[in-house]
């Protein structure tokens, strides 16, 4: 008997949502002690967007979600499962998916955050990846959401001025793809990794069992992030390094096989960095972070989804995808489009 074909998982729709207010590091110099100087020489970051009042992490999502659904020619009820990586719901419970859901007016189906920090996004799609290829699932919705402005401290210098909202999702399926084509189209590699022995470096401490909310708290300030920026950034160039090398290898490829490259925007330096020593030069790195700032889950489908709808990104063009965040959580991606 002839060994059945593994379903190859296929990016069908992208969409991107991004919050009308635009805080520029001008705003922030009348914030707090900074320079805009000061924040693009060390993040590469000029502005980023802020969620009005009364706007919540599922209505970004919702609205990523639409435009995803509308580019792949889908109805709400289409979608199988819905996973939306955040580590900023709109409450402790219920899932920011099942809002989601509702608001989409999708049919009951499988709906649960997965929280990875700034890596959610290459986490749900490693999860969506498996259940298409199974079977178990035909559509899933795999969104990367934030709203950072509402866990940040606004007098806190070093965080103040990295962070903004947003919302980016993709829906994943079957590519189609039969035995012996010669380039086909889907998720050619996929890796996720955690090193929990450096948690602590990237957390919000408040607001868990660890540290219920309480006036204490709430006065010490544990609900905003908490960041160890250079152990971050060490992490960051080493891990994302491994992770690029570990997922070009995965598919059968060399760093000339890639056509783009759509890492987190988390900082221009980390980037420039990781990509000198994979030797892809900068031509073929996609940035927005002077536009957006680091926006964390969300960041990855943004870009991509933003590089797409202006046809930078063409099919069957091959693009790297890699991320890293608190937990410290990474992943890495090639996917043919």
């Amino acid at each position: 008997m002839p060994t059945p074909t593994v379903p190859r998982s296929r990016i069908l729709g992208t969409g991107h949502f991004l919050p009308p207010l635009v805080r520029t590091n001008a705003d922030l110099e009348k914030m707090v002690d900074t320079s805009d100087s000061w924040i693009r020489g060390r993040t590469g970051i000029r502005e980023r967007r802020i969620a009005p009042d009364g706007m919540v992490t599922s209505d970004m999502a919702a609205a990523a979600a639409q435009g995803a659904l509308e580019m792949a020619g889908l109805h709400a009820n289409d979608i199988d499962m819905i996973l939306v990586g955040t580590v900023t719901p709109d409450m402790p419970m219920p899932a920011t998916a099942a809002f989601v859901q509702q608001k989409l007016g999708a049919r009951y189906c499988p709906a649960f955050d997965v929280s990875a920090a700034c890596a959610g996004f290459l986490f749900g799609m490693s999860i969506a990846d498996q259940f298409i290829a199974t079977g178990q699932m035909r559509h899933v919705l795999v969104i990367g959401v934030e709203l950072l402005s509402r866990v940040i401290d606004w007098t806190d210098r070093s965080t103040c001025v990295l962070f903004g909202d947003g919302a980016g999702a993709a829906i994943l399926g079957p590519s189609g793809a039969k035995e012996g084509d010669h380039e086909p189209r889907g998720l050619l590699s996929i890796a996720i990794h955690t090193d929990g022995t450096t948690a602590m470096a990237l957390n919000i401490p408040g607001g868990g069992s660890a540290s219920p909310t309480s006036h204490e708290s709430v006065d010490a300030k544990l609900q905003y992030v908490h960041m160890k920026g250079q152990d971050i950034f060490k992490q960051a160039v080493r891990n994302l390094l491994s992770a690029s090398r570990n997922a070009l290898e995965r598919a059968g490829m060399t760093k000339n096989d890639i056509r783009w490259v759509c890492a987190h925007q988390a900082n221009k330096r980390i980037i420039d960095q990781v990509m000198a020593r994979v030797e892809i030069g900068p031509e073929r790195v996609l940035m927005n972070i002077e536009r957006v700032g680091n926006t964390s889950s969300a960041s990855v489908p943004i870009l991509l989804d933003e590089n797409l709808r202006t046809n930078t990104i063409r099919p069957g063009d091959t693009v790297l995808m890699c991320a890293l965040g608190a937990g410290i959580s990474w992943g890495s991606a090639v996917v043919r489009m």
